[in-house]
């Protein structure tokens, strides 16, 4: 069989000569051998594990996404994210630099993101302080202007 495990961005995972493949969804884990009848199905958050003809097993984390055999011996995963690595325990350290590398970048994207509505409002409160008067806005066609307050010598 051949294995194929893809991302939007790349391939992680082209095997060719794959014994059988172990994977999850939402009703639990099932294997798929040579032969397999064609189907469909939508991956939980989970590891996937296949073997090569020699028996060697290797692993991928995938983050959900769609498992499709065809023909009894294509398997193909369309999935989110994936972090392949030949061990379990190889597979743990991956994944876990990953969330860090992930936690990191959202940390540092929360940080510009407020940087940037302080800035903002820092320089409201300068203009605000300043004195200067606001600019009218001009009349939007078709909308009468709202008539002026009571004691408003404008």
């Amino acid at each position: 069989m051949k294995l194929v495990v893809a991302t939007p961005l790349s391939v992680v995972v082209e095997a060719d000569g794959v014994a059988a493949v172990r994977a999850e969804d939402g009703t639990g884990a099932f294997g798929i051998l040579p032969g397999h009848a064609d189907f469909v199905t939508v991956l939980a958050i989970s590891v996937l594990t296949w073997r090569d003809g020699a028996g060697g097993a290797h692993h991928v984390a995938v983050r959900g996404g769609v498992l499709t055999v065809r023909g009894g011996d294509m398997v193909e995963v369309a999935t989110r994210d994936a972090v392949g690595e030949d061990t379990f325990a190889a597979l743990g350290r991956a994944v876990l630099a990953r969330f860090r590398d992930e936690a990191r970048a959202e940390e540092e994207a929360r940080v510009s993101s407020a940087r940037l509505h302080l800035a903002a409002i820092r320089q409201l409160q300068r203009y605000l302080e300043s004195g200067r008067r606001p600019v009218p806005l001009a009349p939007t066609p078709g909308f009468a202007a709202p008539p002026p307050a009571a004691g408003d010598r404008s």
